[in-house]
Order: C-alpha cells, then structure tokens, then sequence
C-alpha cells in the first residue's frame, strides 16, 4: 500500500483551484489564477481584520472639532 502526503500535496496546490502549482507562477497554476487572486484582493474581498481597541469596544475614536 502505498503512502500518501497530504500536507506536502496540499503545500504545493493552487489556492484558487487546487491543481498543483508551477513554478513561473508560484503559489498559483497558471496566470488565470494569478490573476483572479489579484482581483480579489483589489476588489476588497479578501481585507485584513482591525484589531483596534476602540473599535472592538464599539467606540468610535474621539472627533476633533471643527474651525470656525
């Protein structure tokens, strides 16, 4: 019986559609891949979470006032 790796398989598969990666366009199969994940990140689909104190108490930050 042979033995598989997954975790080696999975290190070297595409994140968008799981085929395995190339190495011109590592971590990604192709340029359509590549390309897709740029778009996500540009649209905003992918973001960074906050971790603001203020923001996690639901407290919006002090406003300055305005001149007159």
């Amino acid at each position: 019986m042979a033995e598989t790796k997954p975790a080696a398989r999975a290190a070297g598969s595409c994140p968008i559609c799981g085929r395995p990666s190339t190495e011109h366009y590592r971590p990604f199969c192709s340029r359509r891949c590549a390309d897709v994940d740029l778009s996500r990140w540009l649209r905003g689909t992918y973001a960074i979470a906050d971790t603001d104190e203020d923001d996690a108490a639901g407290k919006a930050p002090p406003r300055e006032p305005e001149p007159e």
